[in-house]
């Protein structure tokens, strides 16, 4: 499609690394790799989960929403990478590439309340501990859990709010999949209202959850300083330090992509972080909790011993 005002587009073309071929192939085994060791370790944590009754908490009952919304986030963009670099030419018809970027903003949407939830199960366990099953009821945890994933499809739907978006003229992006800030940026209509809305929405969905987890843990550190013990404050802080380095983790990567000044041409270098954002992190995710939990080490072990004593019988 030319450059056309009339011409309305139906499909979009997605470039990836055509210019590099060489380095589009390597690429594309470095991300399906990731996003094998996503699919297992993700899902290995919600199946030990949900197999050991010792894991049977609220902190692991929202650890597995998180592993769950990890395959959910990173199924949804990276299958269509992958194709991007495995063709010459990819194309993605307009309902296709609009029900993705909406798919994948649902769920790093909900990721982003969930960490915050997340938060407020630790301060709880460490600030009121003796009134946490109380508080932290499975009444109470589910309502939290249906709470998140509802507020993600809220704050996901706000943006539609001005009216469908018109794409007329070029139809190339310049992205391995049909990113959000990418594919805006071929919008033909005027976006005055449409990059307000979009602003306070991300503020909402990024800055407001990240300072609450921050508020939290600067009461969980208050609250950590009156323990007197060193084995006690020890203990304290090793119950929220795979959380804090996921948030860390997550945050960082959101905030340099959807904080940054908006650019007319995306660089190669914007687009692979973007991919990494949307593979490495949620593949951090159970390696980081796997390795500095002993719950989930010894659930693993017993699961693996199980299955190798059957084998022997």
């Amino acid at each position: 499609m030319g450059n056309n005002s009339d011409t309305v587009v139906t499909e979009f073309i997605l470039l990836g690394l055509s210019n590099h071929p060489a380095a589009q192939i390597v690429f594309f085994w470095v991300i399906l790799v990731f996003y094998i060791i996503n699919l297992i370790g993700n899902g290995l944590m919600v199946a030990l989960i949900i197999v050991d009754p010792h894991l049977h908490t609220p902190m692991y009952f929202f650890l597995s929403n998180l592993s769950f919304l990890d395959i959910c986030y990173t199924s949804s963009s990276i299958p269509q990478v992958l194709v991007t670099c495995a063709t010459e030419r990819t194309t993605i018809s307009f309902t296709a590439c609009m029900a993705q970027i909406y798919i994948s903003l649902y769920f790093g949407t909900t990721e982003c309340i969930l960490l915050a939830v997340m938060a407020y199960d630790r301060f709880v366990a460490i600030c009121n501990p003796l009134h946490y099953t109380m508080i932290m009821n499975w009444n109470i945890c589910i309502h939290m859990g249906l709470g998140t994933w509802g507020s993600g499809l809220v704050l996901t739907l706000i943006p539609t709010a001005v009216g469908p978006v018109r794409f007329c003229g070029s139809n190339i992006i310049n992205h391995f999949m049909c990113e959000a800030q990418t594919v805006a940026k071929l919008n033909c209509a005027n976006t005055q209202l449409s990059d307000i809305i979009s602003f306070v929405n991300t503020v909402a969905v990024l800055i407001v959850p990240f300072t609450f987890i921050l508020m939290t843990y600067l009461r969980i550190g208050l609250a950590v300083r009156q323990i007197h013990s060193a084995e006690g404050r020890s203990k304290a802080f090793s119950t929220c330090s795979s959380h804090v380095a996921v948030v860390s983790i997550f945050y960082s990567s959101a905030m340099f992509i959807y904080l940054q000044p908006k650019s007319k041409h995306a660089s190669d270098r914007d687009k692979m972080i973007s991919v990494f954002y949307g593979v490495v992190t949620p593949t951090l995710n159970p390696l980081i909790y796997s390795l500095r939990n002993k719950d989930v080490k010894g659930a693993l072990g017993k699961l693996v011993s199980k299955y190798l004593f059957r084998a022997d019988l």
